[in-house]
């Protein structure tokens, strides 16, 4: 290992050693939650990660959006550290089990019924979504760089399937170029502590995201929800194209703004960290 990927390590405990580590059973479904900050004189945060992720998605965006609130941070079924759902028959939705098992583990660690806000992050956008319908008691909605909007992508370089690579050399090569090819827009930003999140939350999924990413139904849940909807894009996203798709949602509904992170890709909260953070921020108060 060398030095970058060691700090990278360094980086990732100190958060987590922020946090305390919780692991309620819902279902037979054991669910890891990360619970940062302790101030419950307002509700609870909730941030669900994307597809081929982890809590690690917001790594850069804990600190700052748990200092006076209570922040919880799962790892959801079928993703890292926590067991994987229910398998559903093929042709199913396959994303109510998950949603089952999420629910009811936040219910034993918060209460049912407890007023929360809410956020999520690509696929955990549209997941956020639907859970919010399904569970009802949300404040406020926050997503990034949202999957379900059933809008075209902009995808230009075809990803590589690291799970093929004869060895671990090119296994790296293939998460390295996946990270250029989805998520991050300046190479910049693809450090070694982007990779180490990429790579051990790759390597943790065990649920299929894809296709209820692609399955629409973000603009639905959003309607029947009718809560302050907050929209963030990255201006370089390649799951959408931010500004004409930021502009419709928000105008087809009461109680929501938008905005596009200039310069950012896709995983915007990582790339644009502070302005993301301030805008959470902003809203959330």
């Amino acid at each position: 290992m060398n030095e970058e990927e060691q700090e990278a390590r360094a980086a990732i405990a100190r958060v987590d050693a922020l946090s305390t580590h919780h692991d309620p059973v819902h279902g037979g479904v054991r669910v890891r939650w990360r619970r940062f900050g302790t101030d419950t004189s307002r509700p609870p945060l909730v941030l669900l990660h994307g597809g081929h992720g982890s809590w690690m998605h917001w790594l850069r965006n804990a600190e700052a959006l748990s200092a006076g609130r209570t922040l919880w941070l799962p790892d959801m079924p079928g993703f890292n550290e926590s067991d994987a759902p229910p398998r559903v028959p093929p042709g199913e939705d396959s994303l109510p089990p998950l949603l089952d098992a999420l629910g009811g583990t936040l219910d034993q660690l918060i209460g049912a019924g407890t007023p929360i806000d809410l956020g999520g992050f690509s696929f955990g956008g549209l997941t956020a979504a639907r859970f919010a319908v399904r569970r009802g008691a949300i404040r406020r909605l926050a997503l990034v760089g949202s999957g379900g909007h059933g809008t075209l992508r902009r995808m230009t370089v075809e990803m590589i399937n690291w799970r093929s690579a004869p060895d671990r050399e090119r296994e790296r090569a293939a998460l390295l170029h996946n990270l250029a090819a989805l998520m991050l827009h300046d190479k910049a930003a693809i450090d070694a502590l982007a990779f180490e999140i990429h790579d051990v939350s790759c390597h943790g999924t065990r649920f299929r995201s894809k296709e209820v990413s692609l399955s629409g139904g973000l603009q639905q849940a959003i309607d029947t929800l009718g809560v302050p909807t907050l929209l963030l894009w990255g201006e370089f996203d390649v799951t959408a194209d931010p500004r004409p798709l930021v502009a419709r949602l928000v105008a087809e509904g009461p109680g929501r703004e938008g905005a596009v992170i200039d310069g950012a890709g896709h995983w915007a909260q990582y790339e644009r960290a502070d302005e993301v953070n301030a805008r959470l921020l902003q809203f959330l108060a």
